[in-house]
């Protein structure tokens, strides 16, 4: 027994050598994560605290986005639906039923998953902006149900007096700093999986999988699923930290449109790209409240300036900066090195 352990501990150890210390935008990624679970041990604000809890929380409802859209190319412009059907959900439940956070989060996010079946089934035979503005209806229509029955989901003023996530605010920023790190690991790992690789053709060439004979219908929906249910802990997350679930906050457009600017701004098609758009933007249109006046149209501007000169994405940017691909094993490498770490061939 002890021999086993003691194996896998050396391969652990192994693969953290060669895989994250070797390359400078892994390490970056560990040192991050380190920082974050440190920040409460350097400062006591509040005020912190809550920026960087509902940071994560959007960062895994960006990354969710991008395991859609950005990897199987199904443009969703209706991402809120997810978002805001988990949140109800989690509230109703929690609010007329009694249930605890840590139920309601969990069926708030099957909730999604069902959500993204039924959004999925007839959208998946639309194409292209077809399909974006066909998603972009869901959140909608849903708004529309929300309003016709204020007494039971509270109408325009939505659903308040929640129970918190936790009774510490430092609780609640560990429960989300740690199932962001551990859900954007696990959709990460997810990418990288043949399931990922099938997303990633389909959105290169669908009709040439299709060909190959893979059922690309069942990995398209199953992409929404999957979505879905990443969003929706999102979602349930959200409404038991703000303690209200109303249509302004979880249903409506831009909310949408929020997660496509986190996306894009750190680099579509990488899910660690969404996240770190998150987490720099979030703060920043914090910082912009100062200037109240001028804070929408600044944000614009960093954001313009970004896809401008990195088109690609902030992420993608830097890692091209301090990294460069094995032209034959494909296998990224520091940018410094003069030969492929693995193959041994020329990278200059």
């Amino acid at each position: 027994m002890i021999s086993i352990v003691n194996a896998y501990i050396g391969r652990v150890y192994k693969e953290f050598r060669d895989e994250i210390l070797v390359l400078p935008s892994k390490t970056i990624v560990l040192l991050f994560c380190l920082i974050l679970f440190l920040i409460p041990l350097m400062t006591s604000e509040l005020y912190i605290l809550r920026i960087l809890i509902l940071a994560s929380i959007f960062a895994i409802f960006a990354a969710s986005w991008d395991l859609l859209s950005g990897f199987t190319g199904q443009m969703n412009f209706g991402h809120a639906l997810f978002f805001g059907v988990a949140g109800y959900t989690s509230a109703l439940l929690n609010l007329y039923v009694g249930l605890p956070p840590w139920l309601t989060i969990p069926i708030g996010a099957v909730a999604a998953v069902l959500a993204g079946l039924v959004v999925g089934v007839p959208c998946l035979r639309l194409r292209g902006p077809y399909l974006a503005l066909a998603t972009l209806a869901f959140p909608l229509i849903l708004t529309g149900i929300i309003y016709i029955f204020p007494d039971i989901t509270g109408g325009e003023l939505g659903v308040s007096g929640i129970d918190p996530l936790s009774g510490s605010r430092l609780i609640d920023y560990y429960i989300a700093i740690s199932l962001m790190i551990g859900l954007g690991f696990i959709m990460w790992k997810i990418t990288g999986s043949k399931t990922g690789i099938i997303f990633h053709a389909i959105r290169e060439d669908e009709v040439a999988v299709r060909a190959s004979g893979i059922n690309t219908t069942k990995y398209k929906l199953l992409a929404f699923c999957l979505s879905g249910l990443f969003a929706g802990i999102a979602g349930g997350l959200y409404v038991h930290f703000m303690r209200i679930a109303g249509p302004t906050s979880t249903l409506a457009l831009m909310v949408s449109f929020q997660a496509i600017i986190w996306a894009i701004f750190g680099g579509i098609a990488t899910i660690y790209g969404p996240i770190a758009g998150v987490f720099i933007l979030v703060p920043v249109t914090e910082l912009l409240r100062v200037m109240p006046e001028i804070r929408m149209l600044l944000f614009a501007v960093i954001v313009l300036l970004v896809l401008l000169f990195m088109p690609e994405g902030i992420t993608t940017w830097v890692r091209d900066k301090i990294e460069k691909e094995c032209p034959r094993c494909k296998v990224r490498n520091i940018a410094t090195r003069k030969i492929c770490r693995i193959c041994s061939a020329d990278l200059d």
